[in-house]
Order: C-alpha cells, then structure tokens, then sequence
C-alpha cells in the first residue's frame, strides 16, 4: 500500500522562495552558455584533429614484427592481444591467465519509488502530495532501509555479505612484437564467464557466515522450516507415448530419439553444475556466486557475485608507435588521439566511427546546454508567475505565456552562441545560422504581433451583441 506526505507551502514563502531562484536561474543560464560554446569548439578541434590522423596514418602490415621505421607514425594494425601474466582474486582464491578480471556484486534489496504532486490553492497556497511506494530489486549496493518514509517499510532492509566490485588488469599485455600502454589495455572488451574453483572450505565458511546473518534477520524457525523443504527438480519432458510412437515414421523416430539425447544430455550438465558446489545457504552456477537460500526465488539480502574475465582477442591500434609501445597521437590544435577497437578495422572505419561518435557527441551536449539555458530563463522570470498565484487559473495562464516566452528565447540565444562561436571557429556555418536566429526574432516579434491583433480583432467581433429582428 502506498505511503503519502501531504505538506502545505504558504504564498509569502513561495514568493520569497522564486526571488531565490532568479540566483539560481542566471547561474544556469551562464552555465548553459558556457555551455554551449565549449562544445562547439570541442567539436571543431576533434574534427580538424581527426581530419589530420585520417591524413597521417600509415597500415603496420606486420605487428608481429617490430620495424624501426614506424617509430614515431601514427600508424593503423591489426593483431592478437595477449597476455602470460595470471591474475588473481584473493578474497575468492580464483585465478586465471587473463587480460582482467572483474567481479561484480549485486544486492536484493527493498527501494523506495518517490512520486510528487503539486496543486496550487486560492490564496497562493501550494499542496504538495509525495506518494512513496516500495519494491524489491537486484541493485548494485545495500540501500540504507531506515531513511524510508514510510515507517512500515524502515528497517526492513539487510545484506548477508558485503562485497566490493572489484576489477583488475594484466600489467603485460603484447599486440604482436609490441606491448599495449595501460589505456589502451582498459579498452579491451572481450568479456568471457570465468569458471569458478572456489575451494570447498571457503564455501563451507561463507555458507555458515551466510546462515548466521541470515538467522539474525529472519530468525532460526523460519530457517529450520525453509531447511526442511524439498529442493524442486526440474521437471522432466514426459516421454511420447508407445501407443503413438508406433504410428509415426522410421525418420521422425530417429530425429525424436536424437533430440532426447542432447535434451538428456543438457539436463544432465545443468544437474551436475548446479549441484556440484550446492550448500545450504551458497549456491554456485556458472560464473555466479549466490549467497541466499534459493537463487531462483531471492528474498531480502541475497547476495549474488558475478565473476567474468577478458581474453586474449583480435584488435585493432590506432595509435603512434613508440619504441616497443604506443603513444597518443597528437594533432597541431594539440588535441591528443589514440584508440583500439574489437575485431579487424581499417584507418578509414575507425576514423569515420571516431567522427560519428564526435557528431553524436556534439548534438547530445547542445540539446543538454539549450535546455539549461531555457530552465535558467524560467528560473529568472518564475516569480512573475508565483506572484499571480493568488488566483491559480491566471497564474497558470501568464506561466504558460511565460514558458513558451523562455523557450522562445532560450533557442534564440542558444543559436545565436553557437553561430558566435562557428564565426569564431568556422566564419561560414556560423553567418547561416545567425540568419536563422534573425529570421526566429523577426517571427517572433512582427508576425507573433500581426497574429495577436488579428485573434483580439476576432474576439472583438465575436462579442458584439447580435442585431435584433425588426417587430
């Protein structure tokens, strides 16, 4: 059932509270601006950076093979990263021959859903309704329970384990006769399940500290009840009938039979992995480690670790070479470049992936800087609104008027920023789009006028009173 907050914010503090936000809202407005213009020359400089590496870059046809050179070139090569160092996690006493290893720890947990309604009353009053409602989740850290609203809810959370996310890497990692830099080798994304040994006594040592904690939370019966239920089997496919095996042909016979063997087969693996290391309170499938009691049915505080590895796989460099090693590639605006991706690319894909993404990039931040300019402007102006509140429905109006007035402005100043800053980076691009800010300004100002005196100019003559009828 969901939990409400009802709270009453009367009109001079509302009042007080908009003079408040002008301060706020001029520091987005600049921040918005600001902004904006970075990313414009952020955008320019990436590009001419990638226009020059598309121009500069030699194929290394051989990694395998050092070649003295290439030693300074900006160079584009495809080969196997390896790697002989072993890594280790010495919580787990696991360890594999890998690129990296990662564990990561998720928690069964009860989190709270926050959701706001506001309505203005007569008077300048404002009604704030907050309705909390809880759920159970897989998150990634234990959620503090006794910061809920609702008292029911409060103390209701529980971990049996604390685990860290944990992530390590090999410090020699070769791309051929050469030795990949410490930011190229975190690029690597070749992520396999890694096959847990975890030793018997660490098991047996977790399951005990697992049924302790989980003792001290939901108490000793319900873990003696829980103990004395049956563990569910997977529920076997029923054979075909003889009856009507009888009827079908020689070669759907064969295929039915073939099909049972890889089922049986499959059953039979799933079986013994779930039940090779399968205790009480710790269950081991696959690359996961569940502290709980029935993975498939979590309840408050299960805890399950995910192990996985990076191995060795096919990459692509982009970078320039130094020595045995790479280095960053860096352009004449001084931006720096270098990059390895998955699989067998060529200069020219990764180059144009590089500008894709830049492109992406740019749209993204200019959407985010043009609504933290208007959010700014309505910031500013919002005290207008809030002063009329007094009377909700004219309040609603004139804040309506003053949001479309804000967003208005908001794209006006927004483009005009960015024209200003491609006059400054790029003159051409820059003149059109001051001509489109011109021509939103002219609309805005003359036609929105021709508009509104032409609406007035219909209400006019909508309420004269109708001629009478001649008697």
């Amino acid at each position: 059932m969901a939990y409400q907050e009802v709270t009453t914010t009367g009109y001079g503090t509302r009042v007080g509270n908009s003079f408040k936000a002008i301060g706020s809202g001029f520091l987005m407005f600049v921040i918005g601006t600001a902004l904006l213009w970075w990313n414009e020359g952020r955008a320019v400089k990436t590009e001419k950076m990638l226009d020059e590496a598309g121009n500069a870059y030699v194929e290394m046809e051989n990694p395998n093979k050092k070649d003295a050179s290439l030693d300074g070139e900006l160079i584009c090569g495809s080969a196997m990263a390896t790697t002989e160092d072993s890594l280790s996690d010495a919580q787990f006493g696991i360890g594999a021959k890998a690129i990296a290893l990662r564990r990561s720890v998720e928690y069964y947990q009860w989190v709270e859903h926050e959701q706001t309604k506001r309505e203005d009353k007569l008077g300048g009053k404002e009604v704030t309704t907050t309705t909390y409602t809880y759920s159970k989740q897989w998150v990634s850290s234990p959620v503090q329970s006794s910061q809920f609203h609702d008292p029911a809810y409060q103390n209701k959370n529980t971990v049996f384990t604390t685990i860290d996310d944990a992530e390590q890497y090999a410090e020699n990692v070769s791309f051929g006769a050469y030795k990949l830099p410490e930011s190229l080798i975190h690029r690597i994304s070749s992520r396999e399940a890694m096959d847990l040994t975890i030793a018997e006594d660490l098991l047996k040592q977790f399951d005990k500290s697992t049924q302790a904690a989980y003792e001290r939370f939901y108490g000793v019966q319900k873990s003696i009840q829980q103990a004395s239920q049956p563990v569910q089997q997977p529920a076997q496919q029923s054979a075909i009938p003889d009856s009507i095996r009888a009827l079908l042909p020689d070669s759907v016979k064969a295929k039915l039979d073939s099909l049972q063997a890889v089922s049986d087969s499959i059953n039979k693996q799933m079986a013994n992995a779930e039940n090779k290391k399968d205790l009480a309170y710790i269950h081991q499938a696959g690359n996961v480690l569940y502290f709980g009691r029935v993975p498939g049915a979590p309840e408050v505080g299960d805890v399950r670790v995910t192990f996985e590895k990076v191995v060795p796989a096919k990459v692509t460099v982009m970078a320039v070479v130094d020595g045995d090693t790479f280095k960053p590639y860096k352009a004449k605006n001084g931006k720096r470049f270098q990059t390895l991706v998955m699989g067998k690319k060529s200069g020219d894909e990764i180059i144009d992936a590089e500008k894709e993404a830049n492109n992406m990039i740019l749209w993204a931040l200019r959407i985010i800087g043009i609504m933290i300019v208007i959010g700014g402007l309505k910031g500013i102006f919002g005290f207008l609104e809030t002063i009329l509140k007094v009377v909700p429905f004219v309040a609603n109006i004139f804040g309506w008027g003053v949001g479309i007035v804000c967003t208005v402005i908001g794209i006006v100043w927004s483009l005009i920023v960015i024209a200003l800053a491609w006059l400054f980076y790029r003159p051409l691009l820059g003149i059109g789009l001051l001509v489109l800010a011109g021509f939103l300004v002219w609309v805005f100002a003359f036609k929105g006028k021709d508009k509104l005196k032409e609406l007035a100019a219909k209400n006019s003559k909508n309420t004269q009173p109708a001629p009478q009828a001649a008697e």
